[in-house]
């Protein structure tokens, strides 16, 4: 049977207390058997970890809302949490237990107004799909119109604030915080405010709106338009634009040259984000993306969408150039403009940066096509990861360009997981304005 939904704010609150507590008390627990140490103690330490963190995962995820948000963004962060926590979470990215269907009900007729049966000739029980904030459902308007329907789970954005607060006291008495105080103002602050933006579905029609002009000549790339008349702050109706998921990419419907053309698009779409509107779409899993044998990419749910400063853009424009010419003085420098380095500490020596050089241009570093489908760049980091320590006090979570790092380690693991075989070294250098490749059109 499932559980009741805790929507109401005072339930939430001591859900979370009660998560944070017992987090609490284990890392104590842990902290005192650390003055008996034994050479197991890393052991000992990781499976403290993993408990803790499958107590929180397992809370985020009953709780939803924006404390479900911040354990999926806290499982792409490598430095913002143990490896262990990252792990834990990565469940939150898969499809969440649904909301009551009379839950959802009563959201929509409180929020539209009418009875569901006057707003529309039927409205599917099944979930199409369930995330942290909010459920969408399939549905037909009374004109024939055949739709999807997001609506955000009761009491999710009244208790915003208050959840941040609480699972932020969790992770700093759990002893999961591997950051400075100033860095974890920022972080969260940055995480509040693409939540609050995110909990409005106002702005992310508006957001669907400004990419769908910018996407316009690019007919390869659908983006389900907003019907007015059925939206609201907490319910979103589109239309319902269908595509594969990429569990659905099979060769039997996708010849490789239709995967490659898909990857090239992936690239392309990223870029020109990135470089050319400064805007970009900040939750690339696999579920906001679907696929269609004649190469056709459609993006789902633009609730977390960042706007980016262009002294960030440009900056990080100079470090890819910098990193690919292996001018690392200028990457240095660079990596401070993008605010990733402490500038008052010294300069990082050379071979630091150009190790990691080595691991993540692959891709980029040759004209050939690069396997992403055999590519293991994410187990070469992971077996690197321990080398971050010599140099912790001189790195420091880059707030503003988090949401980039985001973008093209999800469209990583997007490439890997459709089997793309391409070259993008050439394209990459035209975004760059690197001498001799013109900049795309």
């Amino acid at each position: 049977m499932a559980k009741k939904p805790v929507t109401s704010r005072s339930g939430r609150f001591f859900k979370l207390a009660g998560m944070t507590a017992s987090v609490a008390g284990q890392y104590a627990g842990q902290r005192a058997r650390r003055l008996f140490r034994t050479e197991n103690d890393e052991g000992a330490r990781s499976e403290s970890y993993t408990r803790m963190a499958g107590q929180i995962a397992d809370t985020l995820g009953e709780l939803k809302g924006a404390v479900m948000k911040v354990g999926q963004i806290a499982s792409q962060t490598q430095d913002f949490l143990p490896r262990e926590f990252s792990d834990a979470l990565e469940k939150l990215q898969r499809e969440a237990p649904p909301m009551p269907f009379e839950v959802i009900v009563a959201q929509i007729e409180s929020e539209l107004g009418k009875p569901v049966p006057e707003l529309f000739e039927y409205l599917q029980e099944t979930p199409y799909a369930a995330a942290s904030i909010g459920q969408v459902h399939r549905a037909r308007l009374r004109d024939g119109t055949d739709v999807i329907v997001k609506v955000q789970y009761p009491g999710v954005d009244e208790s915003c604030d208050s959840d941040l607060k609480q699972l932020r006291m969790a992770l700093k008495l759990g002893g999961l915080l591997k950051m400075p105080r100033e860095s974890v103002d920022r972080l969260f602050a940055e995480i509040r405010e693409r939540l609050k933006e995110e909990l409005d579905y106002e702005n992310e029609a508006r957001n669907i709106e400004l990419f769908r002009k910018f996407h316009e000549n690019q007919p390869w790339i659908l983006i389900p338009a907003v019907a007015e008349s059925h939206s609201t702050r907490r319910v979103l109706t589109m239309e319902l634009v269908e595509g594969d998921h990429v569990s659905k990419v099979t060769r039997e419907r996708y010849n490789q040259d239709t995967i490659n053309l898909i990857g090239h698009r992936i690239f392309t779409l990223m870029a020109d984000q990135l470089f050319r509107f400064q805007c970009i779409h900040g939750d690339p899993h696999a579920g906001n993306f679907a696929y269609r044998p004649d190469g056709t990419i459609i993006v789902y749910d633009f609730g977390c969408v960042k706007k980016l400063k262009p002294e960030i853009v440009e900056a990080y424009r100079n470090a890819l150039v910098a990193a690919l010419n292996e001018d690392y003085e200028a990457l240095d420098n660079y990596l401070i403009d993008l605010g990733a380095r402490v500038g008052s500490q010294p300069a990082v020596d050379g071979a630091y940066y150009a190790m990691w050089r080595d691991i993540l241009v692959v891709p980029f570093e040759h004209d050939e096509p690069y396997d992403f489908g055999e590519s293991e760049i994410h187990k070469r980091v992971a077996a690197k990861t321990s080398t971050v320590f010599k140099y912790l006090d001189y790195f420091k979570p880059p707030v503003e360009s988090i949401f980039i790092d985001r973008m093209i380690a999800g469209h990583y693991w997007m490439l890997k997981r459709l089997g793309v075989q391409a070259a993008f070294r050439s394209e990459l250098e035209k975004y760059l304005g690197i001498p001799g490749q013109a900049e795309p059109g």
